[in-house]
């Protein structure tokens, strides 16, 4: 465990010092692939050491940006206040939706979040409230100051930000996931019938599940919306959650590595499916998806992590 510590410092001081090798548009795109670990780190927590199938966490990543908009633009509160504040929100949320629906089964559990998913894009533009959220046309962010003085830009600013509370929520959802929650959550996955024999308070472990992902999902959409300084419904649609489900399903289930794998695959994939969009049909774009998806899944079914960890164990055979 000492090395493997060792490792994962020497990997995060790494990435620390990318900003003294990229421009400012490569860390823009580095630090999309920090905000998408996060969010399938949260996504991971319940679908796969979990088990409960989820088609709606692009609404609570709408959620967690959504509220640092409208927090740092009406409330004029901090931009690092309103990271956690957004996780509490989402972490509210997600435990209001998961407590009702946690006796449903994994397909109807599937169908509610499809049709959770769909409900930001609509509510943000309802007349009640299209002042606080600007409606159809969304909220420009003024960018964020760059503290104390540090002679570096925005982007630098904002990359290093995200990787700090990317290792906050690694490590937290490491404590979490290989303590006795854990322990508990992947019991209800396997067996709910034998965990609850065995004392584990299915319902209770369950809604925690979906609120802990859901708050990994809120803060990643807070960071987004700081680092884009702009939100807009049209950037949070069914489309969204698919994206992360796939991501999940790319870097490996139940592995905290795979988030990492599969935030790197949304990110060339969102930018081939955009440079296909422009040249064909949107519709038949959105059909790499699913090709990808087939292909890695004949495959790979375990997932990137999967494979990186036997070519690990084939070196140390060899060795």
């Amino acid at each position: 465990m000492s090395g493997q510590r060792l490792g994962i410092c020497a990997l995060v001081l790494a990435a620390a010092c990318v900003p003294l090798l990229a421009n400012d548009f490569q860390l823009f795109k580095f630090t999309n692939v920090l905000i998408y670990a996060i969010a399938l780190l949260g996504l991971n927590t319940l679908v796969g050491y979990n088990g409960q199938i989820s088609l709606g966490h692009g609404a609570f990543y709408a959620v967690g940006a959504y509220t640092a908009a409208v927090l740092t633009t009406h409330a004029d509160v901090p931009h690092w206040a309103v990271i956690p504040i957004a996780g509490a929100v989402c972490l509210v949320a997600g435990l209001a939706f998961g407590l009702p629906t946690l006796r449903l089964g994994s397909m109807h559990l599937a169908m509610a979040t499809f049709a959770l998913a769909a409900l930001p894009p609509i509510l943000v533009k309802h007349k009640s409230i299209e002042h606080w959220t600007g409606g159809t046309q969304g909220i420009v962010l003024d960018p964020p100051p760059v503290p104390f003085g540090l002679p570096i830009s925005f982007d630098q600013w904002m990359y290093l930000l995200t990787l700090c509370v990317l290792v906050i929520c690694f490590a937290l959802a490491a404590n979490l996931l290989h303590g006795r929650i854990g322990r508990a959550i992947v019991a209800i996955r396997d067996n709910p019938i034998a965990a609850e024999a065995s004392g584990i308070h299915a319902a209770w472990y369950k809604t925690a599940a979906f609120g802990i992902s859901a708050m990994f999902t809120g803060i990643a959409g807070a960071l987004a919306a700081l680092v884009l300084q702009y939100v807009a419904p049209g950037l949070f649609g069914i489309f969204l959650s698919f994206g992360f489900l796939i991501g999940v399903a790319i870097g490996g289930f139940a592995t905290l590595s795979g988030a990492i794998y599969g935030a790197v695959f949304l990110q060339l994939i969102f930018l081939v499916v955009g440079a296909t969009a422009r040249s064909m049909n949107t519709s038949n774009a959105f059909l790499i998806y699913g090709v990808i998806l087939i292909l890695v899944m004949r495959f790979m079914p375990g997932g990137v992590a999967s494979l990186v960890e036997r070519v690990r164990q084939a070196a140390g055979t060899a060795r």
